[in-house]
């Protein structure tokens, strides 16, 4: 399929790992409206494209992201009588962001290249693995900006680091430093700032050169949504339906076939076509 261009990010693909790099360096990758709907058309292409097995995301230039850009002065966060989508209400871009990152059916790691604050900080925490220059700082500046947390990092924050350490670095609005960040789990790996792409590019190639794309896909959905449902009974509910599913595909076959040959397996099944019918993999609840 025709790969977009854009005007705020670059999309590049390599050997099947889909790399969004944040491209508005003058102004250290700061978000605008153009830069979400791009970044969530890019998350739109990676996962209708086959090819794409895995997602790496980046900034151009020595900021990951500084945040929302603020160029409209002191009104900068006056949504007043905006709205978004068909509930006509308004809704925060960086969680329409953070949601689609949820929705991915690709594995997606955060390539943190420097400073990443506020959506730049939050953005982040949708995704599955990050890791960081030993120069990046995160802020979860919101509290110094008059403002509250947003892009959903309520739900996500916590899960990564803890509601405690979540509150202090929210209350606090410090930039928090790589090794910190290391220590309380935001981070799986700190790096040298010119080691950190090629650190997540060798990642991502560890998830799918051995796995099977429908099965990382259904993976990830099944790891994310089960983790906050109230009884192991929902996740035995989704597994078992998922795991009956799977395990009469081409691509069971084939990968048992390939333990019992000693040979690499070549799976055939497609993220666009061969998702298991057992559970709507797009769904979202309504907004409310």
């Amino acid at each position: 399929m025709n790969r977009p261009t854009f005007e705020t990010l670059e999309l590049l693909l390599e050997d099947g790992i889909a790399l969004i790099c944040l491209n508005r360096p003058e102004q250290l990758n700061a978000f605008t409206p153009v830069m979400v709907r791009e970044f969530l058309q890019a998350l739109d292409y990676t996962d209708a494209d086959d090819e794409v097995k895995a997602v790496v995301v980046t900034g151009r230039g020595r900021a990951f992201c500084a945040g929302a850009d603020l160029s409209a002065g002191a009104g900068a966060f006056d949504y007043a009588g905006e709205g978004e989508g068909s509930e006509g209400v308004f809704r925060d871009e960086g969680g329409l962001m953070t949601l689609r990152i949820f929705r991915s059916l690709k594995p997606i790691i955060g390539a943190v290249n420097g400073v990443a604050v506020g959506v730049g900080a939050t953005l982040l925490l949708a995704m599955d693995v990050r890791v960081a220059s030993c120069e990046a700082r995160f802020g979860f500046v919101f509290a110094r900006r008059g403002i509250a947390p947003e892009a959903a990092s309520s739900w996500f924050l916590s899960k990564a680091v803890g509601i405690s350490t979540a509150l202090q670095w929210c209350y606090s609005g410090r930039l928090v430093k790589a090794d910190e960040a290391l220590a309380r789990g935001l981070l799986q790996s700190i790096h040298e700032p010119d080691q950190v792409l090629a650190a997540a590019k060798e990642m991502a190639r560890s998830f799918i050169d051995h796995s099977a794309p429908v099965s990382l896909a259904v993976t990830r959905q099944m790891i994310w949504r089960m983790s906050t449902v109230e009884h192991p009974m929902d996740a035995h509910c989704l597994d078992s339906r998922v795991v009956q599913q799977r395990g009469r595909s081409a691509d069971a076959r084939e990968g048992v076939a390939a333990f019992l040959q000693k040979r690499p397996a070549q799976f055939s099944e497609r993220v666009s076509t061969d998702l298991p019918d057992c559970f709507d993999w797009h769904r979202e609840p309504p907004f409310h």
